[in-house]
């Protein structure tokens, strides 16, 4: 069998923690109004389906490394919203204008378990963009 190359265990493990950092704050957002929202449902539903599509290209890094790459990408820019929502509700009711049942405390909010996840998806999103350009250059040459 093929020894693991370097790249191929780094992006593993970046998907492996987006789907960490996801799953450990999703169950509280999805317990409360969070989820029935009209615009946070949306995010709620997008970050689930993310959180899936990161476990999809967990398991296919291994054998298609580039598949896994853009599934990936596609999975962090399906989360990043959720994390944005979390950290910017302000701007958010800015632009998608609606009745709030929660009354806006302050328009940027500190909250450590989503500046990790949003850490988390630029580090997979960077390593599946460098796994995507790798293989490019091979099929230039």
């Amino acid at each position: 069998m093929e020894k693991l190359s370097e790249q191929k265990l780094w992006q593993a493990a970046a998907c492996l923690a987006c789907v960490g950092v996801l799953w450990t704050r999703l169950d509280a957002f999805g317990a409360s109004e969070f989820r029935g929202g009209r615009i946070t449902g949306k995010l709620f539903t997008m970050a689930d389906l993310g959180s899936l599509l990161f476990l999809v290209a967990l398991l296919l890094t291994i054998f298609f490394p580039r598949v896994a790459a853009a599934i990936a990408l596609a999975a962090a820019l399906l989360c990043l919203p959720f994390y944005l929502y979390i950290l910017m509700p302000g701007p958010y009711r800015q632009i998608f204008k609606g009745e709030y049942s929660v009354p806006l405390q302050r328009p940027f909010v500190w909250n450590s378990w989503a500046v990790v996840g949003v850490l988390s998806l630029v580090i997979a999103a960077f390593l599946s963009l460098h796994s995507l350009s790798k293989g490019r250059a091979r099929l230039v040459r």
